[in-house]
This record gives structure tokens, sequence and C-alpha cells, in this order.
């Protein structure tokens, strides 16, 4: 089938969608971390569907998704002991690999073949093999959904801005633990990076007619 639609992209431009840990541990109410805030904000906001949303989207226009998991293997030999954001996993027994705590929210599940990147830090670059697979499959453009806007999201923008990516946040479905964090974090974001949405990154594709199909051999 024919499509029309043509994603926020310029001349030569091959981006790809980071969905970066949106896992249960965070984003469903039975998460741990959800009750610090980020569950109510992905249901007042609608982050979930958003994301899907833009993962169809970008599924229908041919554009990589490649997934981010946080976490840490059982018995945590990964675990920073010093560090303020990771100081509650260990103790509160959060983010194992493996666990229903660190897959990828139902809603927004990947498919056979879509690559699910492991870290044990914040940032997605830190000791991954993101880098191989974007270089490997050249991509220039990185399109971010995810939580935290502060963190996560925040700190993939400025690596990827440093490595020479072009790198747009997609706001709707991004989100912090508050509301007034979130908005914070955009403000910085769009120093480094062009803050849109979902329907302006990934213009929705339509079935191309008959007639339109006609229109352009003739």
């Amino acid at each position: 089938m024919d499509w029309a639609g043509t994603p926020q992209r310029g001349p030569g431009e091959r981006p790809a969608l980071l969905v970066l840990d949106l896992i249960n541990e965070i984003v469903h109410p039975n998460g741990k971390y959800a009750a610090d805030g980020y569950g109510a904000q992905a249901r007042e906001r609608g982050v979930l569907v958003t994301a899907a949303d833009a993962i169809r989207r970008a599924r229908a226009a041919d554009i990589p998704v490649i997934y981010v998991v946080v976490g840490f293997s059982p018995g945590y030999p990964e675990w920073p002991a010093g560090s303020p954001v990771f100081e509650k996993a260990k103790d509160d027994g959060r983010l194992v690999l493996g666990s229903w705590a660190t897959q990828v929210h139902d809603a927004l599940a990947p498919r056979p073949g879509e690559p699910v990147v492991v870290k044990h830090r914040i940032s997605p670059f830190h000791g991954t093999n993101l880098e191989v697979l974007l270089r490997t499959a050249g991509i220039d453009t990185l399109l971010l959904t995810g939580v935290s806007t502060e963190l996560v999201v925040l700190t993939t923008a400025q690596a990827a801005h440093d490595r020479d990516y072009r790198v747009r946040v997609l706001e709707d479905a991004t989100l912090a633990g508050d509301a007034e964090i979130h908005e914070a974090a955009l403000k910085i974001l769009s120093r480094i990076s062009t803050v849109t949405t979902v329907a302006e990154a990934l213009p929705a594709a339509r079935p191309v007619s008959a007639a339109e199909r006609q229109g352009t051999r003739s």
C-alpha cells in the first residue's frame, strides 16, 4: 500500500526514535518509582498513550525504534553506591534486570527485532552499545521520548549533541516527577535540541487513494 505523510526531517536525515526508561518500575501504577510522582504524571499527561502513538507513527514511517532500559543484575554488581539517583534501588530491591520491574510497559512493548539497550547509569550512551547501533544504521537524528525529562532525557540530549546528532525532544511523550520540573527541563533542552511534539515530528501517515496515485502518474 502507498502512504502519504512525511516525518519532520531535513534533507537526507536518518532519524531513530528512542524510548527511554518507560518501564514498569517507573510508569506502571504498581512500580516503586512510580510512587514518586512519575506514575501520576504519566496518567495526568497521557504520556503512555502519546508515546505509544509515537512508536506507531515511527514504525509506519520505517523509522527505527530503539528501547533503553535502566537496571541492575541480581545482586547489584553494577550499582553506584554514591549515587543519589539510585540510592534506593539496592536496599528496596528496585530495577532488577529480568524482572517485571525492568520490562517495558505493555502499552509500548518492543516488537521482535527492535533493539533493547540495557544501561546501569543515567546516560544511555554510558557503557552500552547504543552508539554502535546508531552509527551502524546511519542514524544522524534522535527523537526522544521517555522519563525523566530532567535526568535521562536531558542527559541523552546533551550526550547526543556532543556526538553531533540532531536531537528532537517529543515533549508530550516525556515526563518528570512533577510538572514544574518537566517545564524547567524543557527550557534547558531547548538550548541544545528542538523541543517539539509527536504530531509535529511524526505526522500520521495515511493511505494514498487511487485517485491520488493516478494524479501523480498523469
